[in-house]
């Protein structure tokens, strides 16, 4: 509810206090006293967009405050936590306006942009006129309308829990899809590489192996046959031999030659131990480096063609096994890519078929609120005087979304015979007051609770009974909220619980426009004012009185 609001320095303006109460709230006045003004105003605060000039000549800075109240769950909550600004159960919204163009709004002292105000007005304030296109008129709003109206919100949320099944269901089918071409685009390729790989069916760090084991063969090939040669000489018919045979020499002449040969001859078997084991080691070593000249072959093929298949496919030959798996598991994913198709297909028909069947069970009650709301407008215009005109809810085909697949659009005819249109376009000024009226009060209990509803000057046009018939609704939206009226009927004016006259002064060739709450006495002599015109007569003051009785 809107409690209080602070106008400094703005168009006509220089300073204003105004405190609002629940109920019907009229503001009245001669035109061009500066009603519109209050609402520029709080339109200001609120954020929207309006008038380019707003501070008051003269002045260096217009500022606009608007205090309200916030009950427990009011929808204001949850958009001051969205934006991280402090809560309560007062909101106090203020905005300033320099001289040179530039708008700076605060929400509970904490700096905001206009996006945030415009944020919370909606869901503080809604404006209703002959102009408006924010509301009723916007038939981009109208289907929230009917499923407000109807009390959808349970089965719209499973329309968007079977939409977005069904989203996910085709992507994941188009992203298999596109894979699968992707892979069909390769699949010789991938045929041809994986066998060849599985051919060879390389190892991780069989290069380095292979190539290590090639080098040693090589190295031996070279080393071989000095090695073998030192073996000959070593062997009997070497050293092995001629050591022998001088041994045996030596010991026949041992005993003739009087121990002087004993020395050498020690030296000599000494010796020819050592010889041995150098013999048996040369031969050790050429058995270890035995090879067959098959086997070097086998190593270079088998090393080069690693080394040639990694330069194939730009890998390292250690990367050879791993690239190998991958495109074994791409082939295999090609193999099997037709049956999981046909299972994806096969969902995303299950979520297409549960989508529409929900989105059709939407229909049926959008159809059905529909016609309920028809027949209640029908009853709220026959007290207007227009029981001939007909409103009719129209539905239509729209894309599949995930609010279902129905556009909606509130038409009229004004009179019999005459074709349906768009309720913005078919209706004339007074007509179209009186349309939005009765669908505010038909939709008054289902719309947001805590939302202050002002009615800019809808009852023009009309008069006499029809003017009673607009107040009394307009009272009876007012019953447990809070509504504004600007207005220029008498009628409505009697019916208000508050009411504020709005005028405008001249002072010091300065003119000013301010805001004068009324009591009884003054709320008759307005009455009258608004009855009569510029001369109140007695007549005048007692008709007022009438009405105000009710």
């Amino acid at each position: 509810m809107l409690r209080a609001l602070e106008i400094r320095d703005m168009l006509i303006i220089d300073r204003l206090d105004l405190e609002f109460r629940p109920g019907l709230n009229v503001l009245t006045g001669e035109t061009g006293a500066g009603k519109s003004i209050l609402l520029d105003s709080l339109g200001f605060v609120l954020g929207w967009r309006g008038r380019a000039e707003l501070v008051r000549a003269g002045a260096a800075q217009g500022e606009v405050v608007a205090v309200f109240d916030l009950a427990a769950g009011h929808a204001a909550r949850a958009v001051l936590e969205a934006a991280g600004l402090p809560g309560g159960n007062e909101l106090i919204l203020r905005r300033v306006n320099t001289a040179d163009g530039r708008k700076t709004g605060w929400v509970n002292d904490r700096r905001v942009s206009g996006d945030v105000l415009r944020n919370l007005s909606d869901t503080l304030v809604e404006l209703h006129g002959q102009h408006d296109d924010r509301g009723l008129l916007d038939p981009r709003g109208h289907r929230t309308l009917l499923d407000i109206y109807g009390g959808l919100a349970p089965l719209i949320e499973r329309v968007r829990t079977a939409w977005s099944v069904r989203a996910k269901a085709r992507k994941t089918l188009e992203a298999a899809v596109a894979a699968l071409e992707a892979v069909r685009a390769e699949e010789d390729f991938l045929r041809h590489a994986v066998a060849e790989l599985d051919k060879l069916a390389p190892e991780p760090g069989e290069e380095a192996e292979l190539d290590s084991r090639r080098r040693s063969m090589q190295s031996a090939e070279k080393i071989r046959a000095d090695i073998a040669q030192a073996s000959s000489a070593l062997g009997y018919d070497g050293a092995e031999g001629a050591m022998s045979n001088a041994l045996r020499w030596l010991d026949g002449a041992a005993e003739k030659a009087e121990g002087r040969l004993d020395a050498p001859i020690g030296a000599l078997t000494r010796a020819m131990a050592e010889l041995d084991e150098a013999a048996r080691g040369v031969a050790d070593c050429l058995d270890a480096l035995a090879f067959d000249l098959g086997d070097l072959e086998d190593t270079e093929e088998r090393l080069f063609a690693l080394r040639a298949l990694a330069r194939k496919h730009d890998v390292l030959p250690d990367d050879l096994a791993g690239l190998a798996a991958t495109l074994s598991a791409r082939l295999a994913a090609l193999d099997a890519g037709e049956a999981q198709l046909g299972a994806l297909e096969a969902a995303r028909t299950e979520a297409e078929a549960a989508y529409d069947a929900v989105s059709d069970e939407l229909r049926a009650a959008r159809l059905d609120a529909a016609e309920r709301l028809d027949r209640a407008l029908a009853a709220e215009l026959a007290p207007l005087k227009m029981e001939r005109a007909v409103f009719r809810t129209v539905l239509s085909d729209a894309a599949a979304g995930p609010d279902g697949c129905d556009a909606v659009q509130f038409t009229v005819a004004t009179n019999p015979g005459a074709p349906a249109g768009p309720l913005n376009k078919i209706a004339s000024g007074g007509e179209l007051s009186r349309f939005l009226l009765a669908l505010k009060v038909c939709l008054s209990e289902e719309r947001n609770a805590g939302v202050t509803m002002i009615f800019d000057e809808i009852d023009r046009g009309v008069g006499g009974a029809t003017a009673d018939a607009v107040g009394r609704r307009l009272k009876a939206l007012a019953e447990g909220g809070q509504v504004l009226v600007v207005t220029h009927s008498p009628q409505v004016a009697a019916l208000g619980g508050h009411h504020w006259r709005v005028e405008k002064q001249v002072r010091d060739e300065m003119t000013t426009s301010t805001v004068v709450p009324l009591g009884a006495p003054d709320r008759e002599a307005e009455i009258a004012r608004m009855l009569a015109g510029d001369i109140v007569t007695d007549e005048a003051r007692a008709a007022a009185r009438a009405l105000l009785a009710g």
